[in-house]
């Protein structure tokens, strides 16, 4: 690759380039983004700016310029889709191919290319292996195992999770110290060590390595760095509000030769800090590169007038932020509208006939089709309601960013369950979940109940039965699979209810089974549970619910949340067997072939898309925002809520609906929601309330009176103080004893305290009650408690399950 720069003699091209055909159409600010070559330029994008656009015209620019040759430019984007994308828009700009930019890609793909030149630095071959997740899971687990470790109790998942993070901040092993080093079990440091040496020894890398190990080279080799720093005449980064440590050096390095780098980003679009994002690196870099350029992107192409106001409201309220506000030369449009609900179910019948009417076209817009609506939830498991009333009333929709409900694999494993409990001869539900959580039945296990139930000629759980009446099955498995088959069959006697004898004195009385039994008839009992405790326990005593709690992966706490939304579907049902009915049915109906259908998603996995009708339900303190995020995040998780909320907003082209319910459904009990605390910082005069008289005083948050200072102002304002949830918790609050002043004590956080507890520990919290704990990072505990399930917390905080009684709360 040569050095030496494009031609000089430029010209005549600079003037053709200055009248070319692509500069056409571009805003003023777009315009100097693009011609704004040299040293260091952040083009601070707004959502719908098109800054997609300006950075492919930028780099079409260069090239028409002859400032670089393809080969000289570096352009970075997260997506293989994104990636694609700006080659297109490339060619159709420049009326040619453009393949032969060998650096435009993901930073992992470029990574890889680097790599394989420079493997032997870090003690690897060129032709190195590239783990996936299964196989680093498989390798991390031989390392676990290598150490004498309980891989139940420490599961490898989490050890991934650890590296994964240490990787995405750019510390080897070496640089990893303190408490870090002492998590999982004392073990984290050492654990990463040895992974690192395996991988070597197999000549692999997984996908954090490949960052990693390029930072490593660069700082360590400066004449390497030096060579890459001289061929990169121009650097251009899309998404740079969502790179992690890693990346930042990465660029950061490489941009310290021409400076000649162009960050694109939106830091009020910033919402993968759970993925190891970092806000602050688009905050600092003017810092980072002194005497940039910000040139901010504020037209906006997608939205209406008031949707931008009220979007540009909300988003000021965050600190941590450069800074710019949303304009658009189209009409204003729609106030964004405002709406709260009586409970869960009602806002989502309420949608679900907003949707029918909009799609008609009785909402003063031009009938809008089902593929231009969208319902944006805070969490997946928000969409159980939303399917069910869609599928209730035949509107097609899909789910994006992953399956329907019903066809999660962790609902149809806990529908399994429940379909053996009330059919024990359900042999598909029985394959399904006999091994899962696993049970220590190999496939040969398995193929032996199945040999078995077909000569007898009974179902597999009578075939399991029999096997193991005749030691056809042996070992833990054996042991494993006995007491899942009599938990079947205490299922089963839960559903239909308890076998009891008719004496001849009339009297009943009740017995286990019919054995030994020669007098008298039998008839069944009431169930001595409800349905929805019966679904409780099987998932407990089944193991699910356990598996899913010590799973470490990130999808583990959505799953989760998934199985609580499944029990909470039960409450409308009489019994358990209706409920499967109901879910047969209206599976079966379910439209798979129709051309229109409404989008149902996640907010992250709305990033990027945009629709002309959008539907935010959901707006309540702690749900959005997440309590879990202000609990282990504090500010700066709750300015990360507020960006979230922001971008479903700015999704919206033409309406926008906001909503939220006053009373939901947790663990089977009414419980009060506040109004998110986001819908006071949304501007009373881009808001239309269509709160009906009377329900919660009418109206919330600043479009109906000033904003509230307290939670108790917006409660109040709410009227949740009348709602049955609240006056429940008040009732039970009065039947306890007063609590007694405590003395006040001050929190300090010691990274290199160890705690006197010990994992599988019981330990007692004063309000989220009973737990285990799991992992113990110094004085940092994770509890699973037993009904609030994972926790992160201070060991200060809790105390040992028997002094329980001696806490003054």
């Amino acid at each position: 690759m040569s050095e030496t720069p494009a031609s000089p003699s430029l010209t005549a091209r600079a003037v053709a380039a200055r009248a070319a055909p692509y500069l056409e159409g571009l805003n003023p600010a777009q315009r100097q983004a693009v011609e704004a070559l040299d040293g260091p330029v952040l083009m601070l994008a707004g959502a719908g700016t098109g800054k997609t656009r300006a950075l492919t015209t930028r780099i079409a620019h260069l090239l028409s310029l002859g400032r670089a040759r393809p080969n000289e430019v570096l352009a970075v984007t997260f997506t293989n889709k994104a990636a694609r994308e700006m080659k297109e828009r490339l060619g159709r700009l420049m009326g040619e191919s453009v393949e032969g930019l060998p650096w435009l890609g993901t930073f992992h793909a470029i990574s890889v290319k680097l790599l394989r030149r420079h493997a032997e630095l870090v003690g690897l071959k060129s032709n190195f292996t590239i783990l996936d997740t299964d196989d680093q899971i498989r390798l991390l687990k031989q390392v676990i195992a290598a150490e004498n470790i309980d891989e139940k109790r420490w599961p490898a998942r989490l050890l991934a999770g650890l590296i994964d993070g240490w990787k995405n901040r750019a510390l080897t092993p070496e640089k990893v110290k303190g408490a870090e080093a002492a998590s999982f079990n004392n073990y984290g440091g050492e654990l990463y060590v040895a992974y690192q040496a395996r991988l070597r020894a197999l000549n692999a890398v997984d996908f954090g390595d490949l960052l990693l190990h390029m930072v490593t080279i660069f700082q360590a080799h400066p004449d390497v760095l030096a060579q890459y720093q001289r061929w990169f005449r121009y650097i251009l980064v899309d998404e740079y509000q969502d790179t992690n440590v890693a990346q930042y050096l990465w660029l950061r390095l490489l941009a310290q030769g021409h400076r000649n780098i162009c960050c694109v980003g939106d830091d009020d679009q910033s919402i993968y800090g759970w993925r190891g994002a970092e806000v602050g690196n688009i905050l600092r870099f003017e810092t980072d590169f002194p005497g940039a350029q910000v040139i901010r992107l504020e037209q906006n192409y997608r939205s209406t007038g008031h949707i931008l106001a009220a979007a540009s409201g909300l988003i000021a309220a965050n600190a941590g932020r450069l800074g710019k506000t949303l304009w658009t030369e189209a009409e204003s449009g729609a106030k964004l509208r405002l709406i709260g609900h009586w409970d869960g179910e009602e806002e989502a019948r309420w949608i679900g006939d907003e949707v029918e009417a909009v799609q008609r076209g009785a909402r003063e817009l031009a009938a809008v089709g089902l593929n231009s609506q969208a319902i944006l939830v805070r969490a997946s498991h928000q969409m159980r309601a939303f399917e069910d009333r869609f599928l209730t009333i035949g509107l097609p929709y899909r789910v994006i960013g992953g399956p329907r409900f019903y066809e999660r694999a962790e609902i149809r494993d806990a529908m399994a369950y429940f379909r053996l409990a009330v059919s024990p001869d359900d042999d598909l539900a029985f394959e399904r979940v006999v091994n899962l959580p696993k049970r220590g039945l190999g496939d040969k296990a398995v193929q032996n109940i199945q040999r078995a139930a077909r000569a007898a000629g009974v179902s597999l759980l009578d075939g399991a039965r029999e096997l193991l009446a005749h030691g056809g099955i042996t070992g833990k498995g054996a042991g494993q699979l006995r007491g899942f088959v009599e938990g079947v069959e205490r299922w089963h006697s839960e559903v239909v209810g308890p076998l009891v004898r008719v004496a001849d004195t009339g009297e009943i009385v009740v017995h286990d089974d019919e054995v030994g039994v020669s007098l008298g008839s039998f008839v069944r009992g009431v169930p001595t549970k409800s349905h929805i405790e019966l679904a409780e326990q099987i998932l407990e005593e089944s193991g699910y619910t356990a598996m899913w709690q010590a799973d470490k992966s990130p999808d583990a706490p959505g799953r989760l949340e998934n199985l609580k939304e499944l029990v909470k579907a039960l409450e409308q049902f009489e019994n358990l067997q209706g409920f499967l009915e109901h879910v047969s049915l209206i599976m079966d109906n379910a439209s798979e072939d129709a051309a229109e259908k409404v989008s149902i998603m996640t907010l992250h996995a709305a990033k990027g898309l945009e629709f002309p009708v959008v539907f935010l339900p959901g707006w309540e303190d702690g749900l959005f925002p997440s309590q879990r995020s202000m609990d282990e995040g504090g500010l700066r998780a709750l300015e990360e809520e507020r960006r979230l909320a922001y971008v479903g907003i700015t999704r919206a082209e033409r309406l926008c609906t906001i909503s939220f319910a006053g009373n939901r459904r947790v663990y089977g009990q009414w419980q009060s929601a506040l109004p998110s605390r986001f819908i006071d910082d949304l501007p009373a005069a881009h808001v239309e309330v269509l709160t009906p008289p009377g329900l919660y005083g009418g109206g919330f948050g600043a479009a109906a009176r000033p904003a509230a200072s307290t939670i108790e102002e917006r409660a109040a304002r709410a009227d949740v103080y009348a709602s049955p949830g609240w006056k429940r918790m008040q009732e039970r609050a009065a039947s306890r004893p007063l609590a007694q002043p405590r003395e006040a004590r001050h929190v300090v956080i010691d990274l290199d305290a160890v705690s006197d507890f010990e994992p599988g520990a019981r330990v007692f919290h004063q309000k989220f009650g009973y737990g285990l704990v799991r992992a113990i990072e110094g004085d940092k505990l994770t509890v699973v408690f037993d009904k609030a399930g994972e926790k992160k917390l201070l060991a200060s905080y809790v105390v040992a399950a028997d002094n329980a009684d001696d806490v003054p709360f």
